[in-house]
């Protein structure tokens, strides 16, 4: 679906809401913090600028954000755990404005990390951005996962299959779904209002998920880490523009 430039611009300010998050939780990631306290701080952001959590109520989902520790990939749900030094911590917020989306996601540092962790880190980020380089006018969909894919494999590192990219507008998660990793066709033409959640989600081991009993949190079938870097994205006249950054 295109956007109007009055819907990308509502879309825009709730891009700013999810940075604002992403700047205020950073802030706060540390040891001894625990992931309710992280949400906590995700919800005061919120409200104070009006907006609504897209994440809270989501097929019953009890949070504002996603907190997802270590070997978590995606959907922990925030709670008792203590954040311990070496730890990574992935945080996966949204916020609604007048009815429009905005979500991304983060991994950070927990003190000091391990070389591997931290390589994992990067080259995650890393793929993001590859990919958000492609959100052009006329070129394939498909495109945004050869571009994590070719980043991504000389590591090594597992590219979850499972779990993938997304159009976003007045609903989170909208047609079309955006693999990480090239699914062997080019797909369709991406067109000026296009507006993707584009969301890399790479495993220091193999790629293979387990979710947990909860229902939501999925984790690495092998228990090694994993990052998960995600922003919204709008197909610009003059190339790609990212929502969920600040000013």
């Amino acid at each position: 679906m295109r956007r109007t430039k009055d819907e990308i611009a509502k879309m825009r300010r709730a891009g700013k809401v999810v940075a604002e998050i992403h700047e205020k939780t950073r802030a706060v990631i540390a040891p001894g913090v625990t992931t309710l306290q992280i949400d906590k701080v995700a919800r005061d952001v919120i409200e104070a600028r009006g907006a609504r959590s897209n994440f809270l109520g989501y097929n019953g989902f009890p949070a504002v954000i996603c907190t997802s520790p270590n070997g978590m990939i995606v959907h922990g749900i925030p709670g008792s755990y203590v954040l311990k030094e070496g730890d990574i911590i992935s945080i996966d917020a949204g916020a609604i404005i007048e009815g429009y989306h905005g979500d991304a996601a983060y991994t950070a540092a927990v003190g000091e990390i391990s070389d591997q962790a931290a390589l994992l880190l990067k080259v995650t980020e890393e793929s993001l951005w590859k990919a958000i380089d492609v959100i052009r006018d006329g070129n394939r969909l498909n495109e945004i996962g050869r571009a994590v894919e070719t980043h991504v494999k000389p590591y090594g590192f597992g590219i979850v299959r499972e779990y993938v990219g997304h159009g976003i507008g007045t609903a989170m998660h909208e047609s079309p779904q955006i693999t990480n990793y090239w699914p062997g066709e080019p797909g369709p033409k991406m067109k000026v209002g296009n507006v993707f959640a584009v969301e890399p989600m790479i495993n220091l081991g193999a790629p293979e998920t387990v979710t947990l009993e909860d229902g939501w949190s999925v984790v690495t079938k092998d228990g090694s880490l994993s990052a998960h870097f995600e922003h919204t994205i709008v197909v610009g006249e003059d190339g790609p523009e990212v929502l969920t950054v600040s000013d």
